[in-house]
């Protein structure tokens, strides 16, 4: 059994859900390749399965033909369902809906799929995500529904004990796009300073991925708020060193922000809880797999910031409530992300078309 997954590039999240099903996939007996069709940031991490780079029809019919996958799984570029059946592949084409940003814009690019979806794809792969869900009932109600939740890698995401920043560190991760809220970030922690003087911030993004307008306008707002001389920033960390960076946040007093208006799943923040960093987040619809406020994580209303801050506050100066969520996090990922329940469903889903 042999399965490609597509993506346009190697970075973020998806990269990292490459990474860790093809580890787990293949343990259990299935073959693994994935194509990014553009070269990024996330190329220097080492990979244990093939791993390709190409954007033309020639490359992607010469992957075709000399490995003849049973199923490719085409991450979110619904214009490549039609390239690949123009290519000539014949096999079980899924298209995976992950990363789509806001829910309208989600929507939106479903309505734009469909006739790709109807002419092309033999069925859809989702998280357990609700909004991602209730549009696929309402505008795709035809096509085969897959839900099968992320995996998250538990055991190299764990607290490693090292040097520990002397002050409290507010972290965030992720791109700098309307969707993923940066601004809201400075925000609160313009506020969180008030109360806390020593505050650090620590952003980790990728700069590759930011148009110039949005470097403009955050650098506009970070001067404007005065936090320009407490921001450290982390360009392209490879995602095996992060846990390094969550234990310190996590030891430091402080944890990671996300403001995110909507998530798909999440993937920083469930590495950050893995590794017993406390999370703060809007409630983003991906992160309720892994969140349950007071107990693995904290809620704030998008938007309120007065809000953000008093469940901050409370996050770094309430200890006993801070050192159960970091237990009661560590242990629900535990107990609800790891491999074998990936492999399980996914050949399940594979054994559905009659690939053995």
């Amino acid at each position: 059994m042999k399965v490609l997954f597509t993506f346009y590039v190697p970075s973020g999240g998806v990269e990292t859900l490459n990474k860790l099903r093809c580890e787990s996939l293949q343990r259990a007996g299935i073959e693994c390749h994935v194509l990014y069709l553009m070269p990024g940031s996330g190329s220097q991490n080492q990979a244990s399965f093939p791993v390709y780079i190409a954007s033309g029809d020639t490359e992607i019919k010469a992957l075709l033909d000399a490995h003849h996958y049973d199923a490719i799984i085409v991450t979110s570029d619904y214009l490549l369902l039609e390239r690949l059946r123009r290519l000539k592949y014949s096999g079980i084409l899924i298209y995976e809906s992950q990363g789509l940003g806001k829910r309208s814009d989600a929507k939106n690019l479903i309505i734009e799929a469909v006739p790709y979806l109807r002419s092309y794809c033999n069925a859809v792969l989702i998280p357990p995500t609700d909004h991602l869900m209730q549009i696929f009932i309402e505008i795709c109600p035809w096509l085969h529904r897959y839900v099968i939740p992320n995996l998250v890698d538990i055991h190299s995401f764990q607290y490693i004990p090292g040097e520990i920043p002397c002050d409290p560190v507010i972290a965030w991760v992720g791109r700098l796009e309307a969707n993923k809220n940066w601004s809201e970030y400075l925000k609160v922690a313009y506020q969180l300073r008030r109360h806390k003087p020593d505050l650090h911030l620590w952003m980790f993004h990728d700069p590759q991925l930011a148009s110039d307008e949005q470097k403009e306008l955050f650098n506009e707002e970070l001067y404007a708020l005065g936090l320009n001389d407490r921001l450290n920033v982390f360009t392209n960390i490879p995602n095996h060193i992060m846990p390094v960076y969550y234990s310190s946040i996590a030891g430091s007093g402080g944890f990671m922000l996300s403001t995110s208006i909507t998530e798909g799943f999440g993937y920083a923040v469930a590495e950050a809880i893995c590794c017993t960093c406390p999370v703060l987040s809007t409630d983003s619809d991906g992160v309720r797999s892994f969140i349950n406020h007071n107990i693995s994580g904290k809620f704030y209303p998008l938007g309120n910031v007065e809000a953000a801050v008093a469940e901050g506050l409370e996050l770094m100066n309430n200890i006993p409530l801070r050192q159960a969520i970091r237990q009661q996090g560590r242990q629900h990922m535990v107990s609800n992300f790891g491999f074998d329940q990936y492999a399980a469903s996914f050949r399940e889903m594979l054994n559905s078309f009659s690939i053995f």
